[in-house]
């Protein structure tokens, strides 16, 4: 199958709208009709608000009927690609299999179905195992193991250490079990029978787990992503790959799956628009994966470490240019992402910066405006989240009352705030470049990218259409050149704004 090369939607199917499917639709075919090729629904499965706002489904093949049903994303996947989350690492604890192994312990048609700590690290030699623990990655704060109690053939109890490498409510499953397989195959079916075209998956590169090792994209990993989507593909969908990591590992990984994110791609133009220094996003943009989707803002924060150094392997930018990069959102927000960000909430990642991507550009319309061209102008298909397409704000009420550092950036956005957001100069000037990215035929040809004398061309040609977009960081800059159609137009990204 072909995937729409247009700009998508990134939402949330309770949080944009009037809480549910059906309100986005009509959202979609209303005030934002034609806009996006696609969209990416986050986790609609039942429930989709738990612990961390659906990554915990207790039941991934059912749509929580609060939100609507499989029909309702049916519907939707008529007029747009819809792409959708396997959540691939764990399930909730609150699940009806997990709920059975804590009742019958290992006589539970269902403990093969989690991964438990002697299922990889076993022996008598405790000073071995915590030796190997050690060594897995980690850049979460939480234990890397949860104790339960489970039932016995006695009546009694056993305390059982779980994987859980999220939360102690979100279990690990062992996903190279034969029920872990049929548990994935399962939610495969459900989506390939509902016009789900694009499967996310997420948390795939802790889903292999082997002692001696980091526990994170392992060769093993490689080959469960790889027939995972060779599986999807015979079902007429394809995969994107959710990895936070060096910038090697995800080219790496680009060259054995269907598509990446490129999540270099958020830091780096906060680093160029920052410094007025485009180097290293041009060096970036050489080299990065072409088969990939970009963003410059998700769900999660403004992730760090994918443009970090690794071990003796240097980054894209280096320490100082990342701290006074963290600083400058930090500034921006007047503070206000400090409050959100690493231990400062709960937060499950201390490597990402909570903040809305407008108020990290310190509300600045051009700077946005600027960002969101290159973006659109990089190799790869644009996402946009529904936060960022209304130049949203840091949610600090939302932050209040759940004190989860991510939902600064998550909103609840009603169709009344939606159609006064989209009167705004700066959220018109996004989809007159949305509709831009989509329309022109060019984007779907070859890519080159210049940066000299401090202005950066990024430029596409496609057999007669061309589109180039030129941002001198010295005067603060930036015109969009196009041909279509053998028609020639040139729009200053000043002029959106006018």
């Amino acid at each position: 199958m072909s995937i729409r090369n247009g700009v998508q939607l990134i939402t949330y199917a309770d949080r944009l709208g009037d809480g549910n499917i059906e309100s986005l639709t009509n959202l979609l075919d209303g005030p934002l009709k034609g806009l996006f090729k696609g969209v990416h629904i986050l986790p609609f499965y039942y429930p989709y608000d738990g612990e961390d706002a659906g990554f915990d489904p207790i039941d991934h093949t059912t749509v929580d009927e609060r939100l609507g049903d499989w029909n309702n994303i049916k519907k939707l996947g008529e007029s747009v690609d819809i792409m959708a989350d396997l959540i691939v690492n764990h399930m909730s604890g609150q699940s009806e299999a997990f709920t059975d192994v804590l009742k019958k312990g290992r006589e539970s048609e269902y403990w093969p179905l989690f991964l438990t700590k002697e299922d990889v690290f076993s022996g008598n030699d405790q000073a071995e195992i915590d030796e190997q623990i050690a060594k897995v990655f980690r850049p979460r704060p939480t234990p890397f193991f949860s104790d339960y109690e489970v039932g016995t053939e006695t009546d009694s109890t056993e305390t059982v250490p779980f994987w859980t490498t999220f939360t102690s409510n979100q279990i690990d499953i062992d996903v190279e079990s034969e029920l872990g397989k049929e548990y994935l195959s399962s939610i495969l079916q459900s989506f390939t029978e509902s016009n789900v075209d694009l499967i996310r998956l997420d948390a795939a590169g802790y889903a292999i787990k082997r002692a001696g090792s980091n526990c994170f994209m392992l060769e093993e990993t490689f080959e469960f992503i790889e027939a995972l989507s060779k599986r999807a593909r015979t079902m007429g969908m394809q995969c994107l790959v959710e990895i936070h990591s060096h910038y090697q590992t995800q080219i790496d990984i680009a060259a054995r799956c269907d598509s990446v994110y490129d999540f270099a791609l958020p830091p780096l133009v906060l680093h160029t628009l920052f410094t007025k220094d485009a180097s290293a996003l041009a060096h970036w943009l050489s080299i990065s994966p072409r088969n990939c989707f970009t963003v410059l803002d998700t769900h999660d924060g403004i992730g760090i470490v994918d443009v970090s150094a690794s071990g003796d392997k240097p980054g894209l930018i280096n320490a100082d240019a990342i701290n006074a990069l963290v600083e400058q959102i930090h500034v921006n927000s007047n503070g206000v992402s400090k409050k959100a960000t690493g231990a400062a909430a709960n937060n499950v990642d201390l490597y990402q910066v909570n903040c809305t991507y407008y108020d990290a550009l310190g509300k600045d319309d051009f700077a946005y405006l600027v960002a969101r061209a290159i973006q659109f102008f990089s190799p790869g298909i644009p996402q946009v989240y529904y936060g960022g397409l209304l130049a949203a704000h840091n949610d600090m009420e939302l932050l209040a009352n759940t004190n989860v550092g991510r939902d600064i950036n998550r909103p609840y956005l009603t169709t009344a705030m939606v159609e006064d957001a989209i009167q705004k100069p700066v959220v018109k000037g996004l989809m007159q470049l949305i509709t831009l990215r989509n329309e022109n035929k060019a984007f779907g040809g070859a890519f080159d990218v210049t940066y000299t004398d401090n202005t950066l061309v990024l430029s596409w040609s496609n057999d007669g259409d061309a589109a180039s977009l030129t941002v001198d960081f010295a005067a603060m800059d930036a015109t969009i050149n196009t041909v279509s159609n053998g028609e020639e137009s040139t729009l200053s990204i000043g002029a959106l704004l006018a």
